[in-house]
């Protein structure tokens, strides 16, 4: 696995065994389109967050693009379109609605090193100039199939809150041993290698990482199995446990997708 939750984070075995959950769901998380396209879009999800990372975004505007990209492909197909092209149109879209802006020349630059490392910076040619008007054109063509709906609402503010609340909920030591934060975080990267965004309430994305980062390393919240409402439910009244399962069962799928991709 190379996702950033297994890079960043040492999970515990119990990671491996919550492998059990997605029996349970799998018949209701079905992903739509064949096996390549997801492959695909998981490789392409992938080379958005890298390459996001490279040019200094934040962790939202490189949700904003993964959204924007996966949105996109559900109003068209991967024989219409070059999904590359339409990553770096996203990331550079992305810019703009998060107001980090990116120029069109780092981003070309950072991709084709991406592409092809070892390799000098692209020279500013025709071939360059070519480029850039791909992507500026493949924008304006996203924002029309999207109808120019490109603000979401991420789990990223959800997730936060969600954390400050439980770590002055939880035994402080407990808190201090184990990296549930940044295993939290982590997880919800990872989620944008497939259109969880599109399918799940970003309330719902961000107490499920938080679930599955605590039952990874077996961490119980205080007084959680004697309360009339699980903590989770005090998060997001309208989350079930099921939805919760679905989730993971889609996260774990990611890192599968990841296994059978390396």
């Amino acid at each position: 696995m190379c996702l950033s939750a297994v890079r960043n984070v040492d999970f515990p075995l119990a990671f491996f065994f919550l492998k059990e959950i997605s029996k349970n769901s799998m018949d209701t998380c079905n992903v739509p389109g064949s096996n390549k396209d997801v492959k695909t879009h998981f490789k392409v999800s992938r080379f958005i967050i890298e390459a996001g990372v490279k040019l200094g975004m934040h962790s939202v505007p490189i949700a904003t693009a993964c959204t924007v990209y996966h949105k996109f492909f559900k109003e068209t197909s991967l024989e219409k379109y070059d999904p590359y092209l339409v990553a770096m149109s996203a990331i550079y879209l992305a810019g703009k609605v998060e107001e980090q802006h990116l120029r069109t020349r780092d981003i070309i630059n950072v991709c084709h090193r991406y592409q092809n490392p070892g390799h000098e910076p692209l020279e500013v040619d025709s071939k360059f100039w070519e480029l850039r008007d791909s992507i500026v054109h493949c924008e304006l063509l996203m924002l029309r199939m999207l109808n120019f709906r490109v603000s979401f609402q991420h789990p990223h503010k959800y997730l936060l809150h969600y954390l400050i609340s439980l770590n002055n909920w939880m035994n402080r030591h407990s808190w201090e041993r184990t990296p549930i934060a940044t295993a939290a975080w982590a997880l919800l990267r990872d989620s944008y290698h497939g259109d969880l965004c599109l399918r799940h309430e970003p309330q719902h994305i961000a107490v499920a990482v938080l679930y599955f980062a605590l039952q990874c390393y077996g961490i119980e919240v205080p007084s959680n199995n004697n309360a009339e409402t699980s903590w989770w439910q005090v998060f997001s009244e309208d989350v079930t446990e099921l939805t919760i399962n679905n989730i993971i069962s889609d996260l774990i799928n990611i890192y599968t997708m990841d296994t059978e991709i390396a």
